[in-house]
């Protein structure tokens, strides 16, 4: 009966003649009236009426009739009479999912939330007959429709079942819901495996996936509708080795547009998904056509900004791109002539330069954090740059940094590994203010009753450390140092890691 009277609504069949005997009309007719009932309804109780129709005609309709080849044309072939069905259904799709299309930005500035408000109300019945058209293609078992329509249904599922102001808690559940049928309906096990297929070797929707997004990840468009970066991203980062390398020509450019941009978000998403792919890309495709180059400029330039979030995620995706681009200097053969300046001595250079004059804290942790590692990476190269390592080492062990001491500590481990690299370089000035400034902190840090017993504990164990390891390089030199000492005005504590100190030399 509900079939009847939708046929009857939309002027399909003939009210004079019951149902049956009247045959139904091709289903790409009914969906091409349906496609242009649903662009023109005039309001949002029109809308809802005819969704909540379409999803019953899903639920009640034969699945032979719904997806069966319409023409009657015996001389047409059947591959024209397929591609006219999936673009029938791809047209109807598309106004489906229209009905709760989120607001676009204008001049660049997003749409204030109560733009938003009507939206997780409409995307819930759109969910429920997307689901209804699943049930009824899984129920018939159309693959290569399935494959045709998975697309759109993925990108608006990941667009509503994310936590964003034009969602809701019922809005995400019925996109989440719509996602866990599409993996129904086609028999993946997960999202990764609903992108690629198996193995990455075919029955996947990733290159659907794109081409739905392409339009809106222009230069110019993407800024415009605020869901497409975000559901990009979550298909990027659902693809790992050896799924990711064979798209890389059309993953790339989108993170790139991300992160030239001005909003720190957007910089942040761009090179979460570059680190991404940074991560799972074979070395030699990402040194292909210079792209290893690009993605070292355009990540480069963030360590100019005052973004302490920009510059942790530039740098932590900076030092495993350094390792795509070229070896560290502490791996090349100390004889070879071809140990000379490098990408990892620029990034060194001028996070010492921004950490010389940096006050801001959560920066000058960030900074600090990150060093250990570069000057590990440097190795004996370190020496190019060991005037700037000591003026950072007095600056930082000077300044508190409670309640966890971060920088102090991670200054004292790059102290720990320059001396280790670089020991001849350990002049008898350099030595002496080293050891002026690691006694001094030892000296703090003892009656510093302020620090957490584990903390002081620990900065205590490292600067006795630096100092046997500076003491190492040359005794004389740091004995003459170390004799200084007022032994008065020292904490039984200090005295005994001075002991250490020489106990250790003497053995």
């Amino acid at each position: 009966m509900e079939l009847s009277s939708l046929l009857h609504d939309l002027h399909l069949l003939s009210s004079e003649k019951p149902l049956p005997p009247s045959p139904l009309p091709p289903i790409t007719e009914l969906l091409a009236r349906l496609t242009e009932k649903l662009i023109g309804a005039s309001s949002d109780s029109d809308t809802s009426s005819l969704i909540g129709r379409v999803e019953r005609l899903f639920q009640t309709a034969d699945p032979d009739w719904l997806f069966s080849l319409t023409s009657v044309n015996e001389e047409e072939e059947e591959g024209e009479e397929e591609e006219e069905l999936q673009a029938a259904y791809r047209s109807l799709l598309s106004a489906l999912i229209g009905c709760a299309d989120l607001p676009l930005c204008e001049d660049d500035s997003s749409p204030a939330p109560a733009a938003y408000q009507s939206v997780p109300s409409r995307a819930v019945p759109v969910c429920s007959v997307l689901r209804a058209l699943l049930g009824a293609l899984g129920r018939r078992g159309g693959a290569g429709l399935l494959l045709r329509v998975a697309p759109p249904v993925c990108v608006f599922a990941v667009t509503h079942f994310q936590d964003q102001l034009w969602t809701s808690p019922p809005s995400r559940a019925a996109a989440q819901s719509l996602q866990e049928a599409l993996l129904r309906a086609g028999g993946w096990r997960d999202s990764a495996h609903l992108l690629v297929g198996e193995g990455g070797a075919g029955g996947g929707i990733l290159t659907g996936v794109l081409d739905v997004l392409q339009p809106q990840l222009t230069k110019d468009s993407w800024q415009r509708c605020v869901a497409v970066k975000l559901v990009f991203s979550w298909t990027l980062l659902q693809l790992a080795r050896p799924s990711l390398s064979p798209h890389l020509t059309r993953l790339l450019p989108p993170p790139l547009l991300f992160n030239d941009h001005y909003r720190p978000e957007n910089c942040m998403l761009g090179v979460r998904c570059l680190h991404h792919i940074i991560l799972n890309t074979p070395a030699a495709d990402l040194r292909q056509f210079n792209r290893a180059d690009v993605i070292y400029q355009a990540l480069f330039k963030h360590l100019y900004t005052t973004e302490t979030t920009v510059i942790q995620l530039a740098l932590s995706c900076l030092l495993d791109l350094l390792l795509v681009l070229e070896k560290p200097p502490s791996l090349l053969d100390p004889a070879s002539s071809r140990r000379k300046p490098c990408r990892h001595d620029d990034v060194l250079r001028l996070v010492l330069v921004h950490m010389e004059a940096e006050t801001n804290v959560a920066l000058r942790r960030v900074y600090a954090s990150v060093l250990p590692l570069l000057v590990d990476r440097m190795g004996v190269a370190v020496c190019r740059h060991l005037q700037r390592v000591e003026r950072v080492v007095l600056g930082y062990l000077e300044v508190r940094d409670p309640p966890e001491e971060t920088s102090r500590l991670k200054v004292l481990e790059v102290l720990q590994r320059t001396t280790r690299a670089a020991w001849p370089r350990m002049t008898r000035p350099r030595l002496h203010r080293l050891l002026s400034r690691l006694l001094q902190l030892l000296l703090d840090v003892s009656s510093d009753s302020r620090l957490h017993v584990s903390v002081r504990d620990k900065l205590m164990r490292d600067a006795t450390l630096s100092v046997q390891l500076l003491h190492a390089c040359s005794p004389g030199d740091a004995q003459s140092v170390l004799l200084q000492v007022d032994s008065s005005c020292c904490s039984p504590e200090v005295l005994g890691c001075l002991a250490t100190v020489t106990m250790t030399t003497e053995r």
